[in-house]
């Protein structure tokens, strides 16, 4: 009987101890509930930083198509600026030769004088087409700019949330989503910028 009553009392005990460590358990799992609103946190933050690398590389890559061909169009304005330079030289020298009453050459000064004229056009056209590259250019490079601060932002509060799962300092989390907040500012700014 005593041997009964001492496995009795050793069940009993067992039953206290899965009680006590499965209260326990939960009191922990209720300590660290809020772990679960840090990993959403950062599922939210990793496709923000996701978007704003995306929109970073559109911006990079208008910024170098922009540049490219703004070069272009100088590249024309220069080749006009050349046709037109020797247009005027063959006009002068023309001019310095022909003789007076002339009608072939007079035809050919005022086919000149057209060319000219139609350099100065083509010149204003093309220099207003590199103009407008070079501002599309411009700001798509301030746009890529303030996404690529986004992503960087976006990064450390991804970083900054990691450690704060690790090492179960809430404070951490607090941390990451004012960094993130930073990076969504970043973000809006290059949007509306």
């Amino acid at each position: 009987m005593d041997d009964l009553r001492t496995e009795l009392n050793e069940l009993k005990q067992f039953i206290a101890d899965l009680k006590e460590d499965r209260a326990m358990t939960k009191a922990k799992e209720a300590r660290e509930a809020w772990t679960k609103y840090v990993s959403l946190t950062l599922v939210i933050i990793a496709v923000l930083t996701a978007m704003a690398a995306q929109w970073s590389g559109k911006y990079g890559s208008q910024t170098q198509m922009s540049q490219a061909q703004a070069s272009d169009q100088w590249s024309f304005y220069q080749a006009k600026s050349i046709k037109q330079h020797l247009t005027e030289a063959t006009r002068t020298q023309l001019q310095r030769l022909a003789a007076p009453g002339d009608a072939s050459a007079a035809a050919e000064l005022k086919k000149l004088e057209g060319d000219v004229a139609r350099y100065d056009k083509e010149k204003a056209e093309l220099k207003t087409k590199a103009e407008a590259l070079e501002a599309t250019r411009d700001a798509a490079s301030r746009r890529g700019g303030k996404m690529g601060r986004a992503v960087s932002l976006f990064s450390v509060a991804i970083a900054t949330g990691s450690i704060c799962l690790v090492t179960k300092r809430k404070p951490l989390w607090f941390v990451a989503m004012i960094l993130a907040e930073f990076g969504l500012a970043a973000m809006a700014m290059a949007w509306l910028a």
